[in-house]
């Protein structure tokens, strides 16, 4: 049996509180760019469009890449952007992102690890994340050792989800996950900010892949993709599996 809080939303919370207090927490010493690389991935790279292709801002961003080892959790997110958009659009909307999560909450750089478009597009997110873990800020108290994985939309009850955006999940999932973690079991974590839904330094029982209402009260990442995550774990799986045998 695992520990788990359960919140209920009576109605829609703005997008700006969903993620106002998302910010790193910083804990003793980061290991910084000499970090060693992780483990073969136990599933193939997908391909990511990079920072420096849907031109990130490199001039807005505060401070360098924090690594923090493996990746034990996947924790899905939405952005809260209008869902009618063209998907050539993306690049224009992630850089308005990222001046939002800088200059107007005052993180170091974007909030998530990668976004994923409904085209199934993977976008390279908080810099320094694609050959190794960094600490992102999608998560209070969760951060580290997590993958934060955006994507780009509102998903209300009944919006559809396209297909493609959950195979682009599951695709940054498998590859990210440490490859001894079982994207349909469960992972131990422990909480490092009061500011989630757990006390600080309690030990907690998720969902390998979680949503992010599972450790912050917020709707995120919306009811119709939060439905969405047995699919998203059992594509993990199916992908580690093929890859395994290939």
């Amino acid at each position: 049996m695992w520990l788990r809080r359960t919140v209920v939303c009576a109605m829609v919370v703005p997008l700006a509180f969903l993620v106002i207090r998302d910010a790193p927490v910083r804990l003793g010493t980061p290991e910084r760019a000499a970090a060693k690389p992780v483990e073969t991935p136990a599933a193939p790279k997908p391909v990511i469009i990079t920072r420096a292709q849907w031109h990130a801002d490199e001039s807005l961003v505060k401070e360098h890449a924090v690594y923090t080892g493996s990746v034990k959790a996947v924790f899905v997110h939405h952005t809260g952007h209008p869902n009618g958009y063209d998907c050539a659009d993306a690049p224009v909307m992630l850089r308005q992102m990222e001046e939002t999560h800088i200059e107007g909450k005052g993180w170091d750089d974007i909030g998530y690890n990668f976004v994923v478009d409904r085209c199934g597009n993977i976008y390279e997110g908080r810099a320094g994340g694609v050959g190794r873990s960094v600490r992102g800020a999608h998560t209070t108290g969760f951060n580290a050792h997590s993958v934060g994985i955006a994507a780009l939309g509102t998903f209300d009850p009944g919006v559809p989800v396209p297909k493609a955006m959950i195979e682009g999940i599951a695709k940054v999932g498998a590859w990210k996950l440490d490859r001894s973690v079982d994207p349909k079991g469960f992972v131990r974590m422990v909480s490092t900010n009061d500011d989630s839904l757990y006390h600080r330094g309690e030990v907690v029982y998720l969902h390998t892949v979680a949503g992010h209402r599972d450790t912050f009260q917020t709707y995120c990442p919306g009811e119709a993709l939060y439905v969405q995550l047995p699919a998203i774990r059992q594509e993990m799986a199916n992908l580690r599996a093929k890859h395994a045998s290939s």
